[in-house]
């Protein structure tokens, strides 16, 4: 297969995390005789240093023209620590969504046994999590019209939904859900927010659709709740942007990492592949961030496109890692690896056997989540 790939490295640690997965890519090339081109562009707070803006047009054709976008990750302290600032690098990536359509993103949340003596919670407490959250990415507060009065004293954000943005996403959740174990949650505010009213509504007509599929439907704070004391409940999660940004990080204590959770955000035409977790600037340059989460979204990249045993040989490499403990210092407590060593030893571990076709104990379930 030949895909063309826009590699949008971004800020802090997210040019050394995208590197490893690009060594992996560049081996499941070789193994499997495909054929990837990749085309490096600047993006956040390193284009607005260039020509003051997060997104540059050039960057932006490219990913509409790419098959598939990998990106590393966005944010920088001088522009974290003023709130006066105009340009920021995060309106980047909210424009990129929007202009690509991600309107779905897709974040798979799976403890792996190799390494959940090491996680912050208890392994009994997390033990059996495999659950995917289904998160809108292009409206609600994040897209909605934003007020500051003269005197700067009085602020606003508009969260609004439309039934449309509401069922496409729904559709897929559900979809992802007869595939999976048969359950979907719904979180939402419905006993305040009129626009979480609006979702329950429409994923309760929807679900009627689906009549193999049972639905719940859970306040946010019941459910940030619920995710700590017994994440293994889940199954798909559906929420709104916001919400879903929020159960988002807290996925990533359930695993024992930020620096373990990968992501998808796809649309009816284009597809970015990146890593759950921010920027990390206080690591940029030490070799000490975790590749893990950006080689995973790898792997469903390759999902995405059919890859299935490509996909699982990327997995079986990182399960690899996991088992022979070569892993970043945020896994373990304390390690001699590196980021580029533990990229390296992912990437010379992908191979194309039947073994991999086998596993299944830790794997993320990325063919199960990915299903566009």
């Amino acid at each position: 297969m030949r895909l063309e790939i826009a590699l949008l490295g971004g800020d802090g640690i997210g040019p050394e995390v995208l590197e490893q997965s690009v060594k992996c890519l560049k081996a499941v090339e070789e193994t499997f005789n495909h054929h990837f081109i990749f085309t490096e562009a600047p993006f956040g707070a390193v284009a607005i240093s260039n020509n003051g803006r997060p997104l540059p047009n050039e960057t932006l054709q490219l990913c509409k023209d790419s098959d598939a976008i990998l990106f590393g990750a966005i944010g920088a302290l001088e522009y974290d620590n003023n709130p006066d600032a105009t340009v920021r690098p995060e309106q980047g990536l909210l424009r990129l969504r929007k202009e690509l359509g991600l309107f779905a993103c897709i974040r798979p949340v799976k403890v792996f046994p190799s390494i959940i003596e090491n996680a912050i919670l208890s392994d009994k407490l997390i033990a059996g999590t495999d659950l995917v959250i289904y998160r809108e990415l292009t409206g609600g507060i994040y897209f909605g019209e934003k007020k500051l009065n003269e005197d700067g004293t009085i602020a606003s954000d508009l969260c609004q939904y439309s039934e449309v943005e509401i069922s496409r996403i729904a559709h897929l959740a559900f979809k992802a859900a007869k595939r999976r174990k048969r359950k979907l949650t719904l979180v939402d505010k419905a006993n305040v927010l009129e626009t979480s009213r609006l979702w329950r509504r429409v994923v309760t007509e929807i679900s009627e659709s689906y009549p193999d599929v049972k639905l719940e439907c859970m306040f946010i704070d019941n459910a940030v709740v619920q995710m700590m004391l017994k994440p293994a409940q889940f199954d798909v999660i559906l929420t709104d942007n916001m919400f879903g940004d929020i159960l988002s990080d807290q996925g990533s204590v359930i695993i024992g990492s930020i620096g373990l959770l990968p992501s998808a955000s796809v649309g009816t035409g284009n597809a970015m592949f990146e890593p759950f977790h921010g920027s990390y600037p206080q690591a940029k340059g030490k070799n000490i961030a975790n590749p893990i989460a950006s080689i995973l979204s790898t792997a469903m990249l390759l999902q995405h496109f059919d890859l299935k045993e490509e996909s699982n040989a990327v997995v079986a490499a990182v399960r690899k890692s996991f088992v022979k403990k070569i892993v970043t210092p945020d896994i373990m407590g304390s390690s001699k690896y590196g980021t580029d060593y533990v990229g390296d030893f992912i990437a010379d571990n992908i191979v194309d056997s039947d073994e991999n076709l086998s596993i299944n104990d830790e794997n993320i379930g990325l063919g199960k989540s990915t299903i566009i």
